[in-house]
């Protein structure tokens, strides 16, 4: 009888995994807006805003699938101190350059860390976590992601001054702090991952091809789920800024509309196991897109600020179901030995759209106005509630006939697709598919996103 995979002694391993991705994401939250303010300041228009954010993401696109397929048949650990660098070092040469396209380059360094950083955590979260346990622990591992989004904008906003004469040095020495606030990580990157949990993959030669795993049923709905879901926190992110300089907003305002979103967020993380007990999966999916979709699409509404906090709020509570739902989806989904892989390629899509929302943001935001950005995110997020239901219609009614908190029963040997032979997880998850995105030692699911913020 194969192991089952679990927790190990106790949950210190995921509470320290998420104080670091804590610290790692409130660096990266805090030096996205800084980046765009110090652009402004360097004389860049809203178009050349998009073009840096989109740059953001570029060389993960490269380079995700081949970490995947790393994790799948190593350690995932040493990815996390490797990550934290690039993110550092990122952030404090985004500072200290005086040029847009350097300033771009260093932005994509900083978002290759990010990548390596999420992969590696978000592989330990699936091989380390037991079936029962897979919802929980993902929403909980997105919970760090959120706090960094809460603290992040609201440290760059107290430092960025909102005198226009010192927006540069200002946004400057916000990307300088990021860059030690990142640093700080390290210090929780220890014990994390389980020897025994790793190198029991298939041989690396066994590679599952690509196109058999978007190929499973489930994996391409997860994809563009996600990736309507961290476009969309990502151009809030970088946007919102814009659209405050242009509605006289200050930045420390700001920064703390951008907390309040992310304070939302972690206030849906910490009450999902409920939430899916209600509703199950596929109506909370489908029914927080759609909120999410008609909330951002307000956000290019001239209101006042107090209305836009309250927005936000709500976007923010709608926002915070899409990505950890949207991992164990794909993890579920995913073929044995090839889970990290799924996983990768999630993020990969997840970073193909922070690519191409920012790019095709800027251009509208130039040819329209710069509150047109939040019209195309609304879009976006009512065709991803499309994919809730179609991507979930395979195992829709088990989902809402099975709340059970149990995973007992024996696990399949393969998680591409079929009837549920196992019941649904105390999230009331899609019952049948396997093992974790990482492809863990077990045969048995176990369960990650964040962006970009």
């Amino acid at each position: 009888m194969a192991d089952r995979p679990r927790s190990g002694p106790g949950r210190g391993w995921l509470l320290r995994l998420v104080i670091a991705f804590a610290f790692a994401q409130g660096a990266v939250s805090m030096a996205r807006p800084a980046v765009s303010y110090r652009a402004l300041a360097l004389g860049a228009d809203a178009t050349a805003v998009g073009v840096i954010a989109g740059v953001y993401a570029l060389l993960p696109l490269f380079v995700a699938v081949p970490l995947g397929r790393r994790t799948d048949h190593g350690r995932c650990a040493p990815l996390l101190p490797l990550g934290v660098l690039l993110i550092s070092g990122g952030c404090a040469l985004s500072g200290l350059v005086s040029s847009l396209p350097a300033m771009a380059a260093w932005s994509g360094v900083m978002g290759l860390g990010h990548l390596c950083f999420v992969i590696g955590a978000q592989s330990i979260v699936a091989r380390q976590s037991a079936p029962d346990e897979q919802d929980r622990n993902f929403g909980h591992f997105t919970i760090g992601a959120s706090l960094g989004q809460l603290i992040g904008p609201i440290a760059a906003g107290a430092l960025i001054s909102a005198d226009s004469g010192a927006l540069g040095r200002t946004s400057a020495l916000a990307l300088l702090v990021s860059a030690g606030v990142c640093a700080v990580a390290l210090a929780s990157l220890w014990r994390i991952e389980h020897r025994r949990a790793t190198g029991s993959g298939p041989a690396p030669g066994d590679k599952v091809p690509v196109r058999a795993i978007l190929g499973a049923r489930g994996v391409p709905a997860g994809i563009l789920i996600s990736m309507a879901v961290l476009s969309a926190t990502d151009i809030l992110t970088a946007y919102l800024p814009v659209v405050g300089e242009h509605r006289s907003i200050a930045p420390a305002t700001v920064g703390l509309l951008l907390s309040l979103r992310a304070a939302a967020t972690i206030a849906c993380r910490l009450v999902m196991t409920p939430l899916l007990r209600l509703l199950g999966r596929r109506a909370l999916l489908t029914t927080s897109c759609l909120l999410a979709g008609f909330l951002c699409a307000g956000v290019a509404l001239p209101v006042s600020v107090p209305v836009l906090a309250v927005m936000l709020a709500v976007l923010g509570f709608c926002l915070g179901v899409g990505q950890p739902l949207s991992m164990t989806t794909v993890v579920r989904a995913a073929p044995d030995g090839a889970r990290s892989t799924a996983l990768a390629l999630r993020l990969t899509g997840n970073r193909l759209g922070q690519v191409a929302a920012p790019a095709a943001a800027g251009l509208i935001a130039g040819a329209v106005g710069v509150a047109a950005p939040f019209v195309l995110l609304g879009v976006g997020l009512l065709g991803a509630a499309g994919l809730g239901l179609r991507g979930e219609g395979r195992t829709g009614s088990a989902i809402a006939s099975e709340p059970d908190e149990a995973g007992s029963g024996p696990a399949p040997a393969r998680g591409v697709a079929g009837p549920a032979s196992v019941p649904a997880p105390e999230d009331a998850g899609p019952a049948s598919v396997p093992a974790p995105e990482d492809a863990g030692p077990a045969p048995v699911p176990a369960p990650e996103d964040a962006r970009h913020a």
